[in-house]
């Protein structure tokens, strides 16, 4: 069992060094990067004017999908009733401010908790069209009602957390529904559901090919899975193979702007390397695609298996938002304190 505050912080603390990683290189060829820095690639954070590594937003959005799953909890402990869904929809909406867009009429009640306060997360990094228009919608997609058709993989970088709050029999679908809410393509949020679960299967102590193993088994069991079931197996049966370099399994999987090709290039990273974070997440981010999103997810994965300590040491003091991080992964653990202070800290709605 691995629900502890160093899984969970390893987990948000190792996105977002993946995250940092990949984002200078994020729209480069493989020869780009080659050129730019070296044969090895991009092999260190590059540190910004502020002394720090930069986030971009997959890191925001994983940090306020934490901040949506607490206050839904603290709605269900003191209301009785809660949609989770819709309280993540309202997180986003916060996230949506934060990127420099005007406040909402219909959403006045839910512009409060202490996230709105960190000044640097009111920092526009990129944010993907699909979540930005979808939001900006106001309407809620579901698996059941797509908001659209899109399987972009800003669905999937952002739930981690889902896999580190929820038992593991609820995280896949959790997973599936908050990404939904933006993707609706079924490898949109199924890839995303995917994630949850690994994540909560390794939680729960599995090694880290029998928690994959066991995520492909759940994704079987939902419609219109082939596309993204396909892609995880691929990712474990390259990974099987010592004759492959990094890039040319990672180039066979696929670019990464897509749900399901982002998950394989992660997980064939993770199940590479799975005991040097570095050079696993080296192998994420150097590849013609989505840098900065396969190196989240693959540090999410690797993060949550090692455990904080597993992490070199001058990443995790670079990164951005480590504070804020640190404290979020240490409240996902809690789930809920009875106390006035929590519930100005995540009021419940």
């Amino acid at each position: 069992m691995k629900r502890d505050q160093e899984h969970f912080r390893g987990c948000l603390l190792g996105g977002a060094i993946g995250d940092a990683l990949g984002w200078p290189v994020e729209f480069m060829k493989l020869d780009e990067i080659v050129q730019r820095f070296g044969e090895g690639g991009i092999r260190d954070l590059i540190l910004a004017p502020s002394g720090k590594a930069e986030i971009t937003d997959d890191t925001q959005m994983t940090v306020f999908t934490a901040e949506g799953l607490l206050r839904a909890e603290a709605r269900g402990v003191n209301k009785g009733i809660c949609h989770l869904p819709s309280v993540v929809f309202h997180a986003y909406q916060r996230w949506l401010l934060t990127q420099g867009y005007p406040r909402k009429e219909e959403y006045e009640g839910i512009y409060d908790g202490w996230l709105l306060g960190v000044k640097e997360l009111h920092a526009p990094r990129a944010p993907g069209n699909t979540c930005i228009s979808a939001l900006l919608s106001g309407r809620q997609g579901s698996m059941e009602s797509p908001i659209n058709n899109s399987k972009g993989c800003g669905g999937v970088m952002r739930v981690a957390p889902v896999g580190l709050f929820c038992r593991k029999e609820d995280a896949f679908r959790t997973g599936a529904e908050i990404a939904a809410l933006t993707h609706g393509h079924p490898s949109g949020y199924l890839s995303a559901g995917a994630l949850a679960y690994l994540v909560a299967s390794i939680i729960e102590g599995r090694e880290l090919e029998s928690a994959v193993e066991e995520a492909l088994a759940e994704l079987a069991g939902y419609e219109n899975h082939e596309e993204c079931s396909a892609a995880l197996a691929k990712a474990v049966e390259l990974a099987r193979v010592d004759s492959l370099g990094d890039a040319e399994a990672i180039a066979r999987l696929g670019e990464g702007w897509v749900g399901e090709e982002a998950l394989a290039i992660a997980v064939y990273c993770a199940l590479k390397h799975r005991d040097d974070f570095r050079k696993a997440l080296i192998a994420a981010v150097n590849h013609d695609g989505d840098s900065d999103s396969t190196g989240a997810i693959a540090g999410n994965i690797l993060g949550v298996y090692l455990g904080l300590s597993g992490i070199p040491t001058d990443w995790v003091e670079q990164v951005e938002l480590k504070e804020v991080l640190l404290e979020l992964a240490d409240d996902l653990l809690t789930r809920y304190r009875d106390d006035e202070a929590w519930r100005c800290r995540y009021p419940g709605c």
